[in-house]
């Protein structure tokens, strides 16, 4: 389904990552976090493309739509 993030069992404890890198996505969420933009993360991270910094994100809406959050009972 993601031509960019991958998980595999082997790679990183099986956290979702780039295709070929073992960059987590969460790892690329806390750099848009810090520095605000996807060329802040392409300056920290030159390895990667646009089209995977934003294909992260991407998979981050796509794990977020298709979870159903259930607040616990106080």
């Amino acid at each position: 389904m993601y031509e960019h993030v991958t998980i595999d069992p082997k790679v990183c404890n099986g956290k979702p990552v780039i295709r070929n890198t073992r960059i987590p996505v969460t790892v690329i969420l806390d750099q848009l976090a810090e520095n605000g933009s996807v060329e802040g993360v392409l300056q920290k991270y030159p390895e990667l493309t646009f089209d995977q910094v934003t294909a992260a994100l991407d998979y981050c809406h796509s794990v977020i739509e298709h979870t159903e959050f259930e607040p616990k009972a106080a």
